[in-house]
């Protein structure tokens, strides 16, 4: 058994906004399971679904970013569940829009709802999915920022980004953390682009300077 756990606040206010994009995802996923109208429990909107024949349970908080930790407390001493069974999905301000970063551990690194994660389990050992939203453009308030939502381009390049991490939760509960990891990582992403970039250069090349 597994749960996931998309961050975000709640509120029609706060649909489409960066700081939802962990609803986001959950949702897409939700929609592809057939999982049906959520339940109220544990704080949270809780769905279930079977992926890759393993029973999963979806999470969204309801309690606001800076308190997500007590739905997933209540969520896991409900289920008595270790930690590694615990993906958390959530907004990130240091990545790109689109982006996505595993993680199997680690401090908050500034997202809030991780940290009172952290602080409710009383540990930072468990995996995360950090999906890019885009960096704080200068002279801009981070809170105001992630709390905004995103333009016309951004959006459609966003829609994606949700599609490929409702794909790289699915990759995680199938395969676990280190193998979602070497397939959706951000540097891994760029790493084959530049290579891609590399080739093409080379093909495009006269044949006198190929020689």
């Amino acid at each position: 058994m597994k749960i996931v756990v998309g961050l975000g606040n709640p509120g029609r206010e706060y649909d489409g906004t960066r700081h939802n994009v962990g609803f986001e995802v959950l949702a897409l996923i939700a929609q592809r399971f057939n999982a049906g109208r959520p339940k109220a429990k544990f704080k949270a909107e809780v769905a279930e679904v079977s992926i890759k024949n393993q029973k999963t349970v979806l999470l969204s908080p309801l309690t606001f970013m800076n308190l997500s930790g007590q739905s997933v407390r209540a969520a896991l001493d409900f289920y008595k569940l270790p930690l590694n069974d615990v993906l958390v999905v959530c907004d990130d301000i240091n990545l790109d829009v689109a982006r996505l970063r595993f993680r199997p551990s680690g401090s908050a690194g500034g997202q809030n709802g991780l940290k009172n994660i952290i602080q409710q389990l009383g540990s930072q050992d468990f995996g995360r999915l950090r999906v890019g939203v885009g960096k704080t453009p200068p002279h801009w308030n981070a809170s105001d920022f992630v709390l905004g939502k995103f333009g016309a381009e951004e959006r459609s390049e966003m829609d994606l980004g949700i599609s490929r991490a409702a794909n790289a939760v699915e990759a995680w509960i199938e395969h676990g953390i280190e193998m979602a990891m070497n397939q959706f990582n951000a540097k891994t992403q760029q790493k084959k682009k530049k290579k891609s970039e590399t080739n093409k250069r080379v093909v495009d090349l006269p044949d006198q300077i190929r020689e």
